[in-house]
């Protein structure tokens, strides 16, 4: 461990699912309640030991699923706790109902969760396909490209969550193994400074409070005011764009490391953009500012916030370019229409006066790895669209094998 520059900040190698159990030590929620699942296990581990050894007062639920974890966070949520849990793939699955339950009711829950692929076939490692199968579910959704950003979202998820103008359930992102097993440069707020930065959590209104009674999960049925509800979840999800760019901001002034909805390289003078997010960033950044570097004009974007989705931002950063590669970890089996984020980045771009062409990269599925060769491949095809205004293929599959 050596002391950072900034005397507020230590610098430690840590794995990214340390660094994630750090972040909670810190914020000490009031309730932590949790199911281990590979790779998320080491999280709720680590914490759990962090409870045990008594450096956190967090009531911590062991539980018997994921279920039923979802189950005991909102419970206690709806109490007037500030809560949090912690899960991946086929546990993320399992809280799928819960998490319509979690949003509905305005309940500012953090759960950190670890990217991996979805069965059939079994597989343990990265893709999407677990959070981008929960993307309408009402949740706020943070991707994370290192061990670094997944601290530091960890902390600012909960004054997003918990805003008066919010009060929503925030998902932490980050890819599996890649980020949560690897060995990870960053630093590490101060006790003391991540506490205040944090605040005290105040709810409004509270289960336990008999002075003040009020109704969770009441029917709302064929007269009822349903469709409302489901209004104002909505206006919520848009007043969060403002908020996550505050609280990055804020966070930007005690950590030296300020947060937008996304981070871009090069977007001044490029011709054609890559978008992408989580972990990929780092390998697409590299060989973009190497193709820059000759004279190759090309620019990226990397997404941070998927859900509030920041299509105005984005519109208004790729206006003027020619071409507009996604890269998603996911994809969404609607026949050919290609994943999540270039489905949903192609329709904040229809009603433009000048829409670049736009080509969609399906890459990583089940852990696959992304090499350098590959992101060159695509950057050079990108580049051939650009200049001739053609495309051959609109949904491609980066690193099949032959």
């Amino acid at each position: 461990m050596v002391m950072s520059k900034n005397k507020l900040q230590k610098t430690v190698a840590v794995v990214g699912t340390d660094a994630v159990a750090e972040a909670m030590r810190q914020i000490n929620p009031d309730v932590v309640a949790a199911y281990p699942i590979t790779p998320q296990t080491a999280i709720v581990e680590t914490f759990a030991q962090m409870v045990a050894d008594g450096q956190v007062h967090t009531h911590y639920v062991p539980v018997e699923s994921e279920h039923s974890a979802m189950s005991a966070a909102i419970g206690a949520a709806a109490a007037g706790a500030r809560v949090m849990t912690a899960t991946a793939s086929q546990g993320l699955a399992l809280m799928w109902e819960l998490l319509y339950i979690a949003s509905g009711l305005r309940l500012p829950i953090i759960m950190p969760n670890v990217n991996r692929a979805l069965s059939a076939p079994i597989n343990i490692h990265c893709d999407h396909g677990d959070s981008m199968g929960a993307r309408d579910s009402g949740w706020i959704q943070l991707f994370s490209e290192n061990a670094q950003e997944a601290y530091d979202n960890t902390l600012q998820a909960v004054r997003i969550a918990e805003h008066k103008d919010v009060l929503l359930p925030v998902m932490v992102l980050l890819d599996g193994f890649i980020i949560s097993h690897a060995v990870d440069r960053m630093e590490l707020l101060d006790d003391a400074t991540a506490k205040q930065f944090v605040g005290t959590y105040k709810p409004d209104v509270s289960l336990l409070d008999a002075a003040r009674p009020v109704t969770y999960g009441a029917f709302d049925g064929l007269y009822g005011y349903y469709f409302e509800f489901k209004r104002q979840q909505e206006e919520a999800m848009r007043r969060a764009l403002e908020v996550i760019r505050e609280v990055g901001r804020e966070f930007g002034a005690i950590s030296g490391r300020p947060y937008g909805l996304f981070e871009s390289v090069g977007l001044e003078d490029a011709e054609f953009v890559i978008v992408a997010l989580g972990s990929a960033a780092g390998t697409i950044r590299s060989e973009v500012e190497c193709l820059r570097d000759n004279g190759m004009p090309i620019g990226m974007i990397k997404l941070r916030v998927f859900r509030p989705f920041p299509a105005a931002e984005l519109v208004a950063a790729l206006a003027g370019k020619k071409a507009v590669a996604v890269f998603d970890r996911s994809d969404t089996f609607a026949g050919n229409m290609g994943g999540p984020v270039f489905i949903e980045l192609r329709s904040a771009l229809y009603e433009t006066a000048e829409k670049p062409i736009m080509v969609n990269y399906i890459y990583g599925l089940g852990g696959r790895d992304l090499s350098v060769d590959l992101v060159n491949k695509a950057c050079n095809e990108l580049a051939w669209i650009a200049q001739s205004g053609q495309v051959k293929q609109r949904v491609n599959y980066l690193g099949l094998k032959e």
